[in-house]
This record gives structure tokens, C-alpha cells and sequence, in this order.
């Protein structure tokens, strides 16, 4: 092999190595920006208080009006009542029919909106009586319930929203929620907060921050220390489940399945 030849073999490698040097060190900053996104993605909170919980709601929501907290359950015994936030008990309540899992529950013009899992049936109920006034259908399965002042948000454990119309009760557009690895699935019980839609992911001790015009998720509560608080208090405990805000006082109430406690967070601005 001639001198011209080797030489230029070593070129050819050379510059093989060199792009795949390149490469590694272009994915390499591709992944510590990504790292980096994420971790600034991260809300801090502080727990100003803390309140005592019925250990036997299986909680699909919550929400506050008027200073008053109320709360749905679901399984057998699925219900809705106004709960006693200082002892956690129920002050009046309506059971569901066996036949329906209760879901997320939203407050508005005084009327109660409560969705069911698997039936496509939801319940519309007066607030101050808690008589159901209506029910209405829907094609998902029900999870999550809030609204924006003027549309109801629905979620079906999907990426998915759903926004109805407040008198026909049917969806009119969709929102597909995305963060920074793509689709965020497993939406469960939603709240309103000045401006943003805060979505329970199912099964993850996170609480998406979701602007509601383009789906991007803005930012995520990272609740897992008092996940871990709750399951040394009680080991049966499930997930995360519940938001409510309080704008007054510009306070968050979370809790979860079978919790024994009531967080009251104060997010950092």
C-alpha cells in the first residue's frame, strides 16, 4: 500500500472519530438541556397547614365555594358532600346508585357538576339543596372536573381535554396537554388556577401546571415527600387525587385516595 493511500485511510478515519465525537457531545448537551427544562420546571410550594381527612373517601375531587369545601368519592359507596374542612367530616351528602363510580366534581353558578367513570353519565345538582337538576352524557370515560368561568374542562385519564358548553353539556373543542417528552397522559381531577389548568397525573405524585390555550405544560408540582408522609401514616393509602383553591387566601388544598390528611400549599410566585 503506497504512502498517498495510508494517508489517506487516516484522513477518512480521523474524521470518522471526529463526527462521532461531535455527536455524542451534541446529544450529550441535548440531554442536560432536556435535564435542565425539567428540573426548571419544578414549582416550589410550602405546606402552611395541615387538616384531617376522612381515611375512607376514596377522592375523585374537590373543590371550594364560597369558603366551603366539597368533595366526591367513587367505588360502591361513591358520593358528594360539603366536608367539614376543620374535622373532615361530611355535612350532607349524596349517595350514588351502586351502579355508579363516582369522578370529579367542579362548582359554578351555583350548581354541582359530577361526572361518573365508565357510565358517560353525569349529575347536575343545586348547591345549597344538592337536588340533582339534570344529567347528561358524554362519550369518554369521566376522571377529572373544573371549569374556566365559562366552559366546563373534562379529563378521560388520556392527554386529552375536553371543554362543554355549560348548557348543552357537550364538548365544543379539544386540547391535547404535551410536556417536554411529548403527551402528558393520565389526567385525573383537575382545578382552575389563575389561569392555568393543575391536573392530578394518575399514579405519579405530580400535579401538572397546564396553560390552557396551546397544551403546553408549564410547570409541575412534585408532591412526593408528602406522599411518603401519608403512606408512614397510613400504608393503604392510594394515589394523589384532589386539588381545590381557595382564592381568597390564595391557598391549594391537595389530598389523595384513602388519605388521612388534607394538604394546604402556598405556591411560590
Amino acid at each position: 500500500m503506497g504512502s498517498r493511500q495510508r494517508n489517506t485511510n487516516f484522513r477518512m478515519n480521523f474524521n470518522y472519530y471526529l463526527v462521532s465525537l461531535l455527536l455524542l457531545l451534541l446529544v450529550g448537551c441535548a440531554d442536560k438541556r432536556k435535564a435542565e427544562s425539567a428540573k426548571e420546571k419544578l414549582l416550589p410550594y410550602t405546606v402552611v397547614k395541615v387538616f384531617p381527612h376522612d381515611v375512607t373517601a376514596f377522592t375523585q375531587g374537590l373543590a371550594i365555594d364560597q369558603g366551603k369545601l366539597y368533595e366526591s368519592t367513587g367505588q360502591e359507596n361513591s358520593w358528594i358532600a360539603e366536608a367539614d374542612i376543620v374535622s373532615g367530616k361530611q355535612n350532607k351528602k349524596v349517595v350514588l346508585d351502586k351502579n355508579y363510580f363516582g369522578e370529579g366534581i367542579t362548582i359554578l353558578n351555583n350548581k354541582v357538576y359530577q361526572l361518573t367513570w365508565k357510565n358517560h353519565t353525569g349529575f347536575v345538582y343545586d348547591l345549597r339543596t344538592f337536588r340533582k337538576i339534570r344529567e347528561f352524557q358524554y362519550d369518554q370515560e369521566g376522571w377529572g372536573l373544573t371549569h374556566n368561568g365559562k366552559e366546563l374542562i373534562m379529563s378521560d385519564g388520556t392527554a386529552k381535554l375536553y371543554f362543554l358548553d355549560t348548557l348543552s353539556l357537550k364538548s365544543r373543542t379539544t386540547l391535547t396537554v404535551n410536556d417536554v417528552d411529548g403527551q402528558a397522559g393520565n389526567l385525573n381531577e383537575l382545578e382552575f388556577i389563575e389561569g392555568f389548568i393543575y391536573a392530578n397525573q394518575w399514579q405519579t405524585s405530580y400535579i401538572l401546571k397546564i396553560d390552557p390555550i396551546t397544551g403546553t405544560v408549564a410547570g409541575k408540582l412534585d408532591l412526593s415527600t408528602l406522599t411518603q408522609k401519608i403512606l408512614a401514616m397510613n400504608p393503604e393509602a392510594d394515589v394523589l387525587n384532589g386539588i381545590a383553591y381557595e382564592k381568597k387566601s390564595k391557598t391549594v388544598l391537595v389530598t389523595g385516595k384513602l388519605w388521612p390528611a388534607v394538604f394546604a400549599l402556598r405556591l411560590s410566585p
